[in-house]
């Protein structure tokens, strides 16, 4: 199956386009930002929003984006992570890399298999008010599957903590419709009902607004689509924790880059170290979240 890796521009952002026979994944060096991901003719796996703007300084709505040092807001992670920030400035959502340009550090082609490796070298002590060294690697693995492997080194002297997610959204025929198996059991965080601790019964069916921090999770999510007859596999490495976010009818109306409609054809479960599963590095440790995603056609 021919492998084809090409640099293009997207308005302002330089983007990796990469075929592999009929499939096709998008990667802004910003960020080093996926964008969308899909197989052949089949409709995409990986969401990017009809209205997402490729701006500089501006995280693209949809696709994968990176959160790291930290996830979500500040004040809601542990002390620990709290503690590494210093900055005069009011910490920003998601943590300080997800706009800033990462560079290739390499490319290749094994067989009918695409590698990308993107490495964020503010993150070896330039980062604004976060003055650690940390090696943050991204590396992109296009076979059957898609694999995200996001490594952080401790290169400093002192002990690091992280919270870190990779921001996915999934595209769904009709978020009605979907279900997320492989949660039955697991505690939940419900922010949106005060950060009420809840334990999960059965599948994950969306019917509201949806913003929750799974924890104590197993290596394997289910996220069921009849429609399209298929389902996404997420098999997770170095992750205990997950974030499931739909905005539904009135958050939809606020948000930048998203169309009113669009919370009907996206589900976002984000593979996470977020709670009590956050990272502890000591100086030259090494931790890697990863996850690989699959499609699998299912006979309904």
């Amino acid at each position: 199956m021919p492998v084809d890796i090409q640099r293009i521009e997207m308005d302002q952002l330089a983007v990796w386009h990469i075929r592999r026979g009929e499939d096709e994944l998008l990667i802004a060096e910003q960020g080093a930002q996926i964008l969308s991901y899909r197989q052949g003719d089949a409709p995409p796996i990986i969401w990017l929003s009809e209205e997402a703007a490729f701006q500089q300084g501006q995280s693209v709505r949809g696709g994968v984006p990176v959160c790291w040092p930290w996830f979500g807001e500040l004040a809601r992670n542990p002390q620990s992570v709290q503690a590494r920030y210093h900055g005069e400035q009011p910490a920003p959502f998601h943590g300080l890399v997800r706009t800033l340009p990462w560079q290739l550090r390499e490319q290749r082609s094994e067989g009918d298999v695409a590698i990308l490796e993107f490495h964020c070298p503010q993150a070896l002590g330039e980062l604004p008010g976060w003055p650690h060294r940390v090696e943050l690697t991204l590396q992109i693995r296009l076979a059957d599957d898609l694999q995200l492997s996001l490594s952080s080194r401790n290169d400093g002297d002192e002990s690091v903590a992280i919270s870190q997610a990779l921001h996915s959204y999934f595209a769904v025929s009709d978020i009605h419709q979907v279900r997320v198996e492989g949660l039955s059991g697991c505690p939940y965080i419900d922010t949106l009902l005060d950060w009420k601790e809840c334990q999960q019964q059965g599948d994950l069916h969306f019917s509201n607004e949806t913003d929750r921090v799974y924890q104590q999770l197993p290596n394997t999510l289910n996220l069921i689509d009849p429609t399209w007859q298929r389902r996404i596999q997420l098999t997770t490495r170095g992750s205990r924790s997950a974030v499931l976010w739909n905005p539904w009818i009135d958050k939809s109306k606020r948000l930048s880059s998203f169309a009113n409609d669009a919370w009907q054809r996206m589900a976002c479960i984000e593979t996470a170290n977020v709670l009590n599963d956050v990272v502890e590095l000591q100086p030259g440790q090494q931790h890697t979240l990863g996850v690989s995603i699959t499609a699998v056609p299912t006979g309904f």
